[in-house]
């Protein structure tokens, strides 16, 4: 799914009203219809709802859905800010049709004084303000937003918590944003809602689809946002008369003495994943660790008692895996290094592997391309320096993959990819139980799994980071986000692929 600026979901939508042909009314109601078959499926919609309203289209999105729940459930109450002189049409004609064809109350307030109370079980339905913000709220439209934000109640904003820009925030006031529980956006996420300055004050967000025919407009983005129903196509189906050779024979290089538990961890990430063969390196002190609690896996064991001095043979491998639990000896260094001279095979480094880069900052010129690294924030920022806000790390992690031919994949939540040929993705699946020890070896071990099954590195990398949070999703069936651990991902890596295989 594309992820579209402001600017260009304007554009979008007067290209719709256009060509389907569509008024821009209708287009409207067809807004609040879906919106509101939406709201039914929220667990707290049997509380009444308060729709606060500009005098914008926002606003007229918030009137229509409040008729059209009047006709449905209950008569809500609409509550209007009266923050410029003249509605726009569509706000007036819904307006009108508010008043003549419900029962629903409608308060005009000018100034907050005029304010009403609001019932604390009520849900606050915000449509003061839609996308094209560029500016800080002020006057009656900013002392609305903060009192909002003192309620206690549930708060669901239509299309944007209102006062935040659908881009960059950075010169914006955040104290007069909406602080959201849910948002129903219009047709793609926006960027503000995918950074963790910004993703905060919206709460759950749905896509809700109001069929803008993006498809006949074409708008170019160098942004994605991935859902499994687009990752069908880089699924494929297992063949009948396949055998597991026909699935790759995979090298993870991992583990050190007290921290054979991530090698454990990622091997068997990397067999669940649909890796064909597994070759697990390791120190002497880790080999009974790894047989034991990988049965599957074969292990190479290196001449060192505790940690790894040797590079094996590379031969047989077509994807190789490096870091999780490997230490940083100087040792283990130069395995690194050699491994980056030598290796024709695809590989994803990780944890203690990068901080071995990003204390030999010269070797990442050595990187081979299609190489995948996945930081968590720190250790990409010890890799590539610092950075202002979310916006300008984005902008810095591609030109990180750009500059070396790498893919980087920036953990955290919705996971940002970059690529070297520019784009960026982030991921849709997930949760904060994910934040939690291991977790980030699991992605590596399906990471590597995806690469040894003869994906191409943009491809492993995509679908890995989606599978790791779908199976942290279906844990949520028995863990909590408190209890989760990172096995639990491993051992829910075949819902994941369930889902996945609905849409293949």
């Amino acid at each position: 799914m594309k992820i579209l600026t402001a600017q260009q979901l304007r554009e979008l939508d007067q290209f719709t009203i256009k060509n389907e042909p569509i008024s821009s009314y209708d287009l409207m109601e067809r807004a609040a219809e879906m919106c509101l078959a939406e709201l039914e499926m929220l667990d707290n919609y049997i509380v009444p709802s308060v729709y606060i309203c500009g005098k914008g289209n926002n606003g007229g999105d918030g009137l229509a859905m409040a008729r059209l729940e009047t006709d449905a459930f209950f008569t809500p109450k609409v509550i209007v800010l009266e923050h410029m002189e003249e509605g726009t049409p569509d706000f007036a004609k819904n307006l009108y049709r508010l008043s003549e064809e419900t029962s629903a109350e409608v308060i005009h307030v000018r100034s907050m004084d005029e304010f009403p109370e609001i019932d604390e079980y009520a849900l606050i339905v915000d449509c003061i303000l839609g996308t094209g913000l560029s500016r800080p709220l002020e006057g009656l439209l900013a002392e609305a937003v903060k009192h909002i934000n003192t309620l206690k109640n549930d708060v669901l904003s239509i299309d944007m918590p209102t006062g935040l820009f659908g881009e960059d925030n950075s010169h914006n006031d955040l104290n007069c944003v909406v602080h959201a529980d849910f948002t129903f956006t219009f047709h793609c996420p926006k960027m503000s809602f995918l950074v963790p300055e910004t993703g905060n004050l919206v709460g759950e967000f749905k896509v809700i689809d109001i069929e803008l025919m993006e498809k006949e407009f074409n708008p170019s983005s160098e942004y994605e946002y991935v859902e499994v129903s687009e990752l069908h196509k880089l699924h494929g189906k297992r063949e009948k008369f396949s055998h597991k050779g026909t699935y790759g024979h995979a090298l993870l290089l991992a583990g050190s003495k007290g921290k054979m538990g991530a090698a454990q961890l990622a091997a068997s990430a990397c067999l669940r994943s649909g890796g064909g063969l597994l070759t697990a390196h390791v120190p002497i002190c880790g080999l009974d660790i790894m047989q034991v609690g990988v049965k599957e896996a074969m292990c190479t064991v290196d001449s060192n008692s505790d940690y790894c001095i040797d590079l094996p043979n590379l031969g047989p491998f077509n994807a190789i895996g490096f870091g999780p639990g490997i230490g940083t000896e100087k040792d283990t260094a130069n395995v690194l290094k050699r491994l980056l001279q030598d290796a024709k095979a695809k590989l994803v480094i990780d944890a203690d592997g990068l901080n071995i880069l990003a204390e030999n900052k010269t070797w990442l010129n050595f990187l081979p391309k299609g190489t995948i690294l996945t930081p968590h924030p720190k250790e990409f920022e010890r890799l590539a320096g610092s950075w202002g806000n979310s916006f300008e790390r984005v902008e810095l992690q591609r030109a990180f993959s750009q500059k070396y031919g790498v893919i980087v994949v920036f953990k955290g939540a919705h996971t940002c990819i970059t690529t070297p040929a520019g784009q960026i993705f982030f991921n849709s699946s997930g949760h904060p139980g994910m934040a939690t020890a291991g977790s980030g070896d699991v992605l590596t071990g399906i990471i590597l799994g995806l690469l040894s099954q003869s994906n191409a590195p943009e491809t492993a990398a995509v679908l890995g980071v989606w599978l790791h949070g779908a199976a942290a999703d279906a844990a949520l069936e028995k863990e909590t986000t408190e209890t989760l651990i990172a096995g639990d991902i491993i051992d829910n890596l075949n819902k994941a692929y369930e889902q996945l295989n609905l849409f293949s």
